[in-house]
């Protein structure tokens, strides 16, 4: 199985935090998921090209900005393979 790398950009905020639960609730568990605080990884976010909080990146592609709902996040494949059929090693976008 391939591993993909979730990064999610954060300020703090409700927001933010409701995005986190949602991708970590939902998301394979052999995706690797780094949450980043904007304040301490303002670098990384620049070069990501992030703008607002928050924000998702996959395998260093910014992919989202703003808070996202789970359909999606499901239209991308940030799911559990065994919760959704069809779901295997790539994320749904041409990985």
């Amino acid at each position: 199985m391939t591993t993909h790398q979730i990064e999610i950009f954060t300020g703090n905020c409700p927001l933010c935090d409701e995005t986190v639960a949602l991708i970590k609730s939902m998301a394979d568990p052999a995706y690797e998921i780094t949450v980043c605080n904007l304040g301490e990884n303002r670098q990384k976010a620049e070069q990501y090209g992030v703008k607002a909080v928050p924000a998702i990146a996959i395998d260093g592609v910014l992919i989202f900005t703003g808070k996202q709902n789970q359909s999606s996040l499901e239209a991308i494949g940030i799911y559990r393979a065994s919760v959704f059929s069809g779901a295997g090693d790539d994320l749904g976008w041409g990985i």
